[in-house]
């Protein structure tokens, strides 16, 4: 998204959370971390005298999310969320869905197994005092309250065949993820497809409901409406 905002010209600002101590920084000026919910979020639209909001966060990012609709709404500002279309199941698929974080822990069967817990790093509590070997995978060192837990870090896009040679060296059995959408992360689920693993499935969140745009060409187009003045 930031490098056809700045393709066209247009004067943006990138805003990060800041939870990840070395992100590759876009082709934009860059706002680190929050902004302290809707109040302030509303009162940095108003100060900066922004004209448009994009919310191209990640599908699980739903506090800042339900924050973009609501300082919206108070700041007069029009939004568009950038939104990739969810995952489906493909044939050959073991998938499990599951609404939380929580019902994922309780999906598994604590049977000492292998698995692949690919859910980032801030929602690991639930999954505590398990008896299982974990394998987990961060952009970055981090900390994590796991026992018996394998880090690899690692940034995306991975490929299949090196996501089947992960999991086959590692001996997982289960694989837990999101349902983040896009191709970046996709490799995991076509090798747990190949080897026939179950996947437990973590639905996204509900949201407010807001103009969403499956691409940064339909966020574009929606920018250029005649009735925006971009």
């Amino acid at each position: 998204m930031a490098e056809a905002l700045a393709a066209a010209g247009l004067d943006a600002v990138y805003s990060y959370a800041g939870r990840t101590q070395n992100p590759i920084l876009p082709p934009l000026p860059t706002r680190m971390g929050g902004f302290g919910g809707a109040e302030g979020l509303t009162g940095y639209l108003r100060a900066e005298g922004f004209t448009h909001l994009i919310d191209a966060t990640h599908p699980f990012a739903a506090t800042i999310s339900q924050n973009a609709v609501a300082a919206s709404a108070r700041a007069g500002v029009p939004m568009i969320a950038l939104e990739r279309p969810p995952w489906r199941p493909q044939p050959g698929d073991r998938w499990r869905g599951v609404a939380d974080f929580a019902a994922a822990a309780r999906a598994l069967p604590g049977d000492g197994s292998g698995v692949f817990l690919a859910i980032g790093r801030q929602q690991l509590a639930p999954f505590q005092g398990l008896h299982h070997r974990w394998m987990l995978r961060f952009a970055e060192v981090a900390s994590h309250p796991l026992r018996d837990a394998t880090l690899i870090v690692s940034r995306g896009p991975f490929t299949v065949a090196g996501d089947i040679a992960l999991m086959q060296r590692h001996g997982i059995r289960h694989l837990v993820t999101k349902n983040a959408g896009g191709h970046a992360a996709e490799a995991k689920l076509a090798a747990a497809r190949e080897l026939g693993l179950p996947v437990v499935m973590i639905d996204r969140p509900a949201l407010p409901p807001r103009p969403v745009a499956a691409t940064v060409a339909g966020v574009m187009d929606w920018l250029h409406a005649a009735d925006r003045g971009v």
